[in-house]
């Protein structure tokens, strides 16, 4: 797969993909798969893994290590040069791209939230929906402490790309857009960006949520949130470097556990990981 040179979308904003569940059980057995830049310089070496139905799998590293390319991978925005990827034994090259991306939804760092009231902005325009399911999803993930407090609640407007809320109450909105479909994986690019704490707190309360019995993809940038995860993957430079769980990969003394140390900078891991 050539970086600039994929037709697929961009995986900018937040991609949510509605569909009703198929008779999947979303296992995600991955062959060794290779990506090219077109300098020939493979973005992703001999990475091979499976996700087990249910569960949570973290990948970490370094900016550029690989984790988003994976993201569009298994999306099939970008087309794969070299090996292969099955959802439930099936070949994603021969899946529809709307069948397959039915059984995804995704939330990313920039969550993209258009003019238009807020219960729109959780189904995407989706009527099916209807609005004691829209509360229910807003409930579980904990929106619904801001949008009650809104003059007209799930009716209020949301200006073009939120610009009337914080950065906290758009990324629990994405998660109540994510819940709402129910789907059978779900992407989680993590953010970034500082919340306050009491914001922060519903965030991760909806994190646990989203990942419960579900076959789940954490795009890890803070490793407090992933230190229950089933599988974590450690990507350096495009390869697989360690994979196990959080007390597996700390023992091994390696990038993880460095990457560990920086983050917990001051405070003793034996405390922190326990």
């Amino acid at each position: 797969m050539q970086k600039e040179k994929s037709n697929g979308k961009s995986l900018d904003g937040v991609y949510p993909v509605h569909g009703t569940r198929d008779d999947g059980n979303g296992e995600l057995p991955q062959p060794p798969t290779s990506n090219l830049q077109p300098s020939d310089e493979w973005i992703l070496k001999n990475v091979s893994f499976t996700i087990e139905q249910g569960t949570t799998t973290a990948f970490v590293g370094a900016t550029g290590a690989g984790k988003s390319t994976i993201a569009n991978l298994l999306l099939h925005f970008y087309e794969i040069q070299r090996g292969e990827i099955f959802v439930d034994g099936i070949d994603i090259r021969l899946i529809p791209q709307q069948e397959l991306r039915k059984r995804f939804a995704v939330v990313l760092q920039d969550v993209f939230l258009f003019s238009g009231d807020v219960k729109t902005n959780i189904t995407l325009g989706n009527e099916k929906y209807s609005l004691e399911e829209i509360q229910r999803a807003a409930k579980t993930v904990g929106a619904d402490s801001f949008i009650e407090k809104l003059p007209k609640q799930y009716d209020e407007e949301v200006k073009e790309r939120g610009a009337t809320l914080s950065v906290g109450q758009k990324q629990l909105l994405a998660f109540a857009r994510a819940l709402v479909t129910n789907p059978e994986i779900l992407i989680l690019d993590e953010a970034t960006s500082s919340v306050d704490t009491e914001t922060e707190q519903l965030i991760q309360q909806a994190i646990t949520v989203l990942l419960k019995d579900r076959t789940s993809i954490v795009i890890a940038h803070r490793l407090s949130t992933i230190q229950h995860a089933d599988k974590i993957i450690v990507l350096h430079k495009g390869e697989i470097r360690e994979q196990g769980n959080h007390q597996e990969l700390l023992s091994l003394g390696g990038i993880y556990f460095k990457l560990y140390q920086l983050q917990f900078k001051g405070q003793e891991i034996s405390s922190v990981a326990s």
